[in-house]
């Protein structure tokens, strides 16, 4: 193991939205400096950061510069393209891994992948070279995704007959993507977890969660789901860590089924559905990644209070005064101008009681 950082290093991070700004802010409670790269000029974290590059994902010298004025590299969301991340690690450490990276960028390295640990997922088939094996195999109702760039909903269509299977996929540009059988699912929830350098793990309470068109409304914690799944939900998250040899913060979302878990997606990053343990744990996940990718022990993640997050979308920002007088309501927005519909623009973490039983 590689000593962790002092205080007064810095933490590179790829990408400059709410999670980076968030990140930042954690590093900056450490001691730690944070140096943002993003193309956005008004990139969400760059108002937090000690630095930021505004430069392209493909321009190989800023990149390395960026990667020289660093100690370590994160990234806040999946679709880093790979050669910039390639070229950033080749001088610097990438925590997460790339490993890591590539296997949850893409939902069909995700799902074998899953597949090889023996943890169940919905019903699945690659779509590639065409999308009529994959209904047959499949069947409808279906989910045609994309296979890469997909979030919040996008890059997916639903499919109820396999008469329209071929206008889905044209639809989604017929590009890479995967079929999802239905799944009868009574509830989704969702764990966050970390790993730290000397491969100790630990797990927040998993959390139970709310989607409204495809986005994330929110998230209540604990989950009204039996001990058990709550315990099983953890211990898939360790595996899918170790399986990766994995160093920071990863979000696992699965659906409860009447059969136990299933694995819905990996997310190589802090996560939407763990917000709420800014204002329940004395460690939040954004202090525990960056502990993680520093080489410093993991904190404390046990739950103080029972919590529900809510994003704030798109007109939601107007209702931030009246949020204000509420009760127990911690308010966290990500100073973005510019309000559009589906856009997260901050959440408000409801603390309903504690100490948490």
């Amino acid at each position: 193991m590689t000593e962790p950082l002092p205080p007064g290093a810095t933490v590179g991070i790829l990408g400059g939205g709410q999670l980076a700004r968030m990140l930042a802010v954690a590093a900056a409670r450490l001691g730690l400096h944070a140096h943002i790269y993003d193309p956005d000029p008004q990139a969400p974290a760059a108002e937090v950061a000690r630095r930021q590059t505004v430069a392209a994902w493909d321009d190989a010298p800023a990149l390395s510069a960026f990667a020289g004025a660093v100690d370590v590299v994160t990234y806040e969301f999946e679709n880093i393209p790979p050669a910039a991340l390639d070229r950033v690690g080749a001088l610097r450490p990438v925590r997460p891994n790339a490993r890591a990276l590539a296997t949850s960028r893409d939902r069909i390295a995700e799902k074998a992948f899953l597949g090889a640990l023996g943890l169940a997922t919905a019903p699945w088939a690659p779509v590639t070279d065409g999308i009529g094996a994959a209904v047959a195999r499949i069947g409808t109702p279906a989910i045609l995704k994309t296979a890469t760039m997909g979030y919040d909903g996008k890059g997916q269509v639903r499919l109820d007959d396999p008469a329209g299977a071929e206008a889905a996929w044209a639809a989604l540009g017929r590009v890479p993507a995967v079929l999802e059988g239905h799944v009868p699912f009574t509830a989704e929830i969702s764990v966050i977890a970390a790993r730290g350098l000397d491969g100790t793990v630990a797990a927040y309470d998993p959390g139970l969660n709310l989607h409204e068109g495809g986005i994330l409304r929110r998230t209540t914690v604990p989950a009204p789901v039996p001990a058990r799944l709550r315990a099983d939900a953890v211990l898939i998250a360790g595996r899918i860590l170790n399986a990766l040899d994995y160093v920071g913060v990863i979000g696992v979302e699965l659906f409860v089924t009447p059969a136990g878990l299933l694995v819905n997606e990996i997310a190589p990053r802090v996560h939407n559905s763990g917000h709420w343990t800014q204002n329940g744990c004395a460690v939040d996940q954004f202090e525990q990644h960056i502990r993680a990718i520093a080489g410093w022990p993991l904190g404390d993640g046990t739950r103080v209070a029972d919590v529900t997050m809510e994003n704030l979308i798109g007109d939601d920002i107007a209702r931030v005064p009246a949020i204000a007088r509420e009760p127990g309501a911690a308010i966290h927005l990500y100073g973005k101008a510019e309000v559009r519909p589906g856009r997260k623009m901050g959440h408000v973490n409801r603390v309903l009681r504690g100490p948490a039983a």
